[in-house]
Formats: structure tokens, C-alpha cells, sequence
């Protein structure tokens, strides 16, 4: 049995393909389309989908989507009344919440069949958020939180999974928001990109929460959870312009002129970053952790379950996620590595599986590594193509993998920028060691040799360390598992001059551990790293330029052309430019 799991019309599409329980393949579809967050239908991620499980559309028993337009309809209908919409408006949300019922018609389309097997389901956004994470997870039961911007009016949803049932038991509804919040201060220091909220998670770790009494009034504590003190606001009295169809989302500032009269003016994104900005960062941090430990807290009360399982896009607020264990009860966590809404399609194709169709789980998501793989004769065939434009660079094919690992640890180890292109790409946002770059973290200046010659990222975001998981304990204050990226870490005091490029300001690491069964090839790189230097942690950073994480080979060598990098190991295949120094 064939499940396509769809998330469609909204930032970050994508597509996952599930045959009898079990994982075939999931990408998002900015992979292809080398635009960020791409919003719109996913029609080359269904495409992969289908080709890596050697089936065609038709073949497909059921789609899953992650969206159900009329969840919470009386909600909805009651607040949109409330503000005497036009009937231009009325018409326009009648139009958009008929996007996911056609999504049958529009495969149908794509693939050129006059009709589909295939019976659809609609999931609510919520729902799909917390099957996306607990149904792939190691837990039998675990209590579920996920936390988000807004989706099927809901902001916030908290419930019980045993076995294959998801039970909600806390939602906050539209217009309040914890993501939204956090959004709202991201828009108004300047960073108004879709998704750019992690960069002010960054900047949090260099100013001090100054401002905490005004975010605590901008977030309002409720016995039922939180509420926005909504005269911050617009979004509840006008809708912003939203563009979720086909490119980069985008949208309007939510916060209101209230915000300003409260903070002074906004910063323009070309203004410096002032010790202001960093500490109304610091102030929005810390006001988002005190709401979401509370929120956690609330829910531990009311399962009684120390396992955690927590999805939506506040679930990659990894500095957060690192201190639960301290500022809550529970002492296992799994968050699925694209716990934003790409990966509602993972959460839509298993909640129909397991909770609506009522099987039972087969399946644990340990790894991230879902996406398009290519063969040593396909990155062959693309280095020949390209061959008159690569005078000054050495090339190489090591089949021996001892023999690989130890020249690309040495390299590594030399201070050169490696890009390190392996085996399947990776599902969520994170490169984590199959399309990823890889330098020395002994060498304090190459934070700043990464941002001059390929990066080009803001000072004061830190990169991430990759580490032996047996060695976690020796490096991290906290010795528990991390695969996929998603929480931070304090770095061990004495550790700290060791590793400097990868620990950040406040002495805090991004972590990925990385096991032999996890990511053999990575793992032994790491490994020479280790017998070369005695340090069991490499820097590791996306594998790309300001643009989507490179997906196939040609790509990978785009961006190695055109940018500083040094090395390039894609497959067996090590290049290596000629006479670069490495600063």
C-alpha cells in the first residue's frame, strides 16, 4: 500500500511517500527549485517521491494532506463575522479553502492521467504536526506539543499519543500566537524574510533581556495557557498579503504602530546591529522560553508522561529545546528533523496510516537522510560536462573509503574548507553530514574565513559542531543523543579553547551527534579527524551560498566554483583546487 503525504500552499512544500508503514522517501521542494521556503504544489518533490520507490502515480492508494480548511469552521465563521468582511473577501477564503480538496485534480494533472485510485484525506495542520513527530518516534506513549505560527486557526495544540492515537487536550486558537510573537519582533528588528527567526535566536545570545517586562506585556499569561495583548498587533484587524503560491513566501508586518510607540522605531535591515537590538533579541528569547516551559509543565500535569514529542516550527528553537530537561519534568525528547511545516506531509501520510486507517507503527525516523542520492557514474558524468571549466583543479577518485576519510580528515585538519557532497540528502533544514561543509573547529578564525569566502552570514551567528556521539559527554554539559540538530547545548568551560570556532558567544554549541548506524561514512570521517588532531568534533555548516542546501551534483559544484571553497569530495571524487592559500 502506497501513501503520498502532501504539504501544499503554504512556505516550505513537500512531499513523502510511505509503502506499508515504512519510509520510502521525503524532500522539500525548494530542493529543486532553488528557491528558499518554496511555496506553491510540489510537483517535482511527488516526482522524486515516486521515482525512488520505482512506482508510478497510479499506483498510489491514498494522499495525505496537510491541511483541513474547515477545522474549527464555527471559529472561524465567527470571527470572520465579526470584522463584516466584504464579499470579496468572504469569496477569496471560499476560493483558497478549496486548494486542498483539488489536490487529487492537480496530481491528476501533473502526471497526466485522467483520474486517480488514490482516496484523499485532509488532516488538520495541528494534528499532522504532532503525527509528524510521535508517530515516527521510539515512543509507545509521550505526551505532544506543537507550537507554530497559525495553521487551520489553531496556534498551539498539546495531547497524549499511546500506541497509534493522537488525543489533543490543550489548543490556543487564533489570534494568539507564540510564533507569531516571535515573528512580530523578528519583523520589527529588521529581519523580514520568511523564516528569519532563527537569526534572531542567534543574536539573543549577545544582549541581556532588558526589555522582559514589556515582552511579558505583549504575552500575557492565561490559566488556559497565553494570550497576545493584540493592540502590538495588526493581523487580527486587517489580514496581512500573504504570498504563499509559487516562490518565496512572503508577507507584511504583523506587529502594529503600538509595538513601536512601546520600543521606538523599528530597524531597517541595512542599520547596524546596535547593543539595543541584541538586547530586545535576549528579551524575546527569554519571554518565548518562559511561555513555552510553561505550556510544557501544563502538559506534564496533565499526562503524567516524562517522554516529549514536540513538532511545529517553534520546535526548532533550539536553544529553547536544550533546557527542558532542567525546566521540566520530562527526560526524553524526540523532535523529527523537519519539525517546521515541511514536514507536514510526514505528519499528514501518518496520521492517515496509523491513527485513521488504524494500523499499527513500523517505523522510527533515525535519521534524516530521505532525499535524492546519485551515483559515482552520474557525479563522474557531471564533473566531464563541466570539465573546461575546472583548469585549476586537481581531480581525483579514491574508492577506497579508508583511503577517502584519511585524505578528507587531513584536509580538514590542514585548515582547508571542505565541501563534503555523500550518499542521500538530508529532510528538514539542517545539512547534517551528507550535503554539508566541513573545516577545522580548533581554528577560532574560521568563523570568520567561512563568512568571507562562501557564507556571507550575519557575525553574530554561530555554526554548529558535529560530534562522535560516544564523546558528547567529555565535550557537552548535557551527554544526550542529538541527530538531527535541534538543540543547544552548554560547551564544557575547558573545552571551549579547544573548539573555538563552533562555540558561541555565550559558550553554547548547536550540537549534532553523529553514530556509525546513524551516518557510517560521516562518522568515519570524523573519526580520522580524531586520529589526526585528538579532537572527535568537526565544524559543519549547509552546503550552499544564500541559497536552498545543494541537492544533486551539479549544484554542489556550482557552488564550489564560484565561492572560495578548497576542496570538494562528491562521492569517490576528491577536487581540489590548485595553489589556494587557505586564508
Amino acid at each position: 500500500m502506497y501513501l503520498l503525504g502532501i504539504n501544499a500552499f503554504h512556505g516550505d512544500s513537500s512531499a513523502c511517500l510511505v509503502k506499508d508503514g515504512e519510509l520510502i522517501a521525503a524532500v522539500e521542494e525548494e530542493r529543486f527549485r532553488r528557491i528558499k521556503h518554496w511555496a506553491g504544489f510540489p510537483s517535482f518533490s511527488i516526482k522524486y517521491c515516486l521515482e525512488a520507490a520505482g512506482v508510478g502515480i497510479t499506483e498510489v492508494d491514498f494522499l495525505a494532506v496537510n491541511r483541513r480548511p474547515w477545522a474549527n469552521l464555527h471559529r472561524k465563521a465567527w470571527f470572520a463575522l465579526s470584522r463584516r468582511p466584504g464579499w470579496k473577501t468572504i469569496w477569496e477564503r471560499v476560493q483558497a479553502a478549496k486548494e486542498p480538496s483539488n489536490v487529487a485534480n492537480l496530481v491528476a494533472a501533473e502526471f497526466h492521467t485522467g483520474s486517480l485510485k488514490a482516496r484523499t484525506y485532509l488532516v488538520e495542520h495541528h494534528r499532522a504536526h504532532l503525527a509528524s513527530s510521535f508517530l515516527v518516534s521510539p515512543f509507545e506513549e509521550a505526551a505532544l506539543l506543537s507550537v507554530d505560527g497559525f495553521g487551520d486557526f489553531v496556534s498551539t495544540m498539546g495531547g497524549l499519543g499511546e500506541g497509534n492515537r493522537i488525543t489533543p487536550n490543550m489548543q490556543i486558537f487564533f489570534p494568539h500566537s507564540l510564533g507569531l510573537f516571535y515573528t512580530a519582533i523578528t519583523q520589527y528588528l529588521g529581519f523580514k524574510k520568511y523564516g528569519d527567526e532563527y537569526k534572531v535566536m542567534g543574536l539573543a545570545a549577545l544582549g541581556k533581556p532588558k526589555y522582559l517586562s514589556i515582552m511579558q506585556d505583549i504575552v500575557r499569561d492565561t490559566p488556559g495557557g497565553f494570550e497576545l495583548n493584540l493592540q502590538y498587533f495588526n493581523h487580527h484587524r486587517q489580514e496581512p498579503a500573504y504570498v504563499w503560491s509559487g516562490g518565496e513566501p512572503s508577507f507584511e508586518d504583523v506587529y502594529s504602530p503600538e509595538l513601536e510607540k512601546a520600543l521606538g522605531p523599528g530597524r531597517a535591515y541595512t542599520d547596524p546591529i546596535a547593543e539595543k537590538h541584541a538586547d530586545l533579541a535576549a528579551s524575546l528569547q527569554a519571554r518565548y522560553e518562559e511561555v513555552f516551559f510553561r505550556l510544557l509543565n501544563r502538559l506534564y500535569e496533565k499526562t503524567k508522561i516524562t517522554n516529549l514529542c514536540l513538532a511545529g516550527g517553534c520546535a526548532l528553537n533550539s536553544v529553547a529545546n536544550g533546557k527542558i530537561f532542567e525546566k521540566t519534568p520530562f527526560r526524553e525528547i524526540y523532535i523529527q528533523p523537519a519539525a517546521y511545516d515541511g514536514g507536514g506531509s510526514l505528519g499528514a501520510a501518518y496520521y492517515v496510516y496509523n491513527t485513521i486507517l488504524g494500523h499499527e507503527r513500523r517505523f522510527v525516523m533515525k535519521n534524516s537522510y530521505w532525499g535524492p542520492a546519485f551515483t559515482p557514474a552520474e557525479i563522474e558524468a557531471t564533473i566531464s560536462r563541466r570539465q573546461d571549466q575546472m583548469e585549476a583543479v586537481n581531480i581525483s577518485r579514491l574508492d577506497a573509503e579508508n583511503e577517502l576519510v584519511r585524505q578528507t580528515a587531513q584536509h580538514i585538519a590542514d585548515g582547508k574548507i571542505v565541501g563534503w557532497f555523500q550518499g542521500r540528502a538530508e529532510w528538514g533544514p539542517r545539512a547534517l553530514g551528507n550535503r554539508s561543509i566541513v573545516v577545522d573547529p580548533r581554528r577560532a578564525e574560521m568563523k570568520d574565513i567561512l563568512n568571507s569566502r562562501i557564507k556571507r552570514r550575519e557575525p553574530f551567528r554561530p555554526f554548529a559542531p558535529t560530534i562522535l556521539l560516544e564523546a558528547t559527554g567529555e565535550y557537552f554539559e548535557k551527554d544526550y543523543p542529538d541527530p538531527f540538530m535541534v538543540k543547544v547545548y552548554p560547551i564544557r568551560p575547558e573545552k571551549r579553547e579547544i573548539i573555538p570556532a563552533v562555540t558561541h558567544v555565550d559558550g553554547t554549541g548547536r550540537l549534532q551527534t553523529v553514530s556509525e548506524e546513524e551516518n557510517p561514512l560521516y562518522y568515519r570521517l570524523i573519526k580520522a579527524f580524531e586520529r589526526i588532531t585528538g579532537v572527535p568534533v568537526v565544524l559543519n555548516t549547509s552546503f550552499n551560498e544564500n541559497e536552498p542546501i545543494v541537492c544533486n551534483p551539479d549544484e554542489a559544484l556550482s557552488c564550489f566554483l564560484r565561492t572560495r571553497m578548497d576542496v570538494l569530495v562528491m562521492g569517490p571524487f576528491v577536487l581540489e583546487r590548485e595553489s589556494r592559500k587557505i586564508a
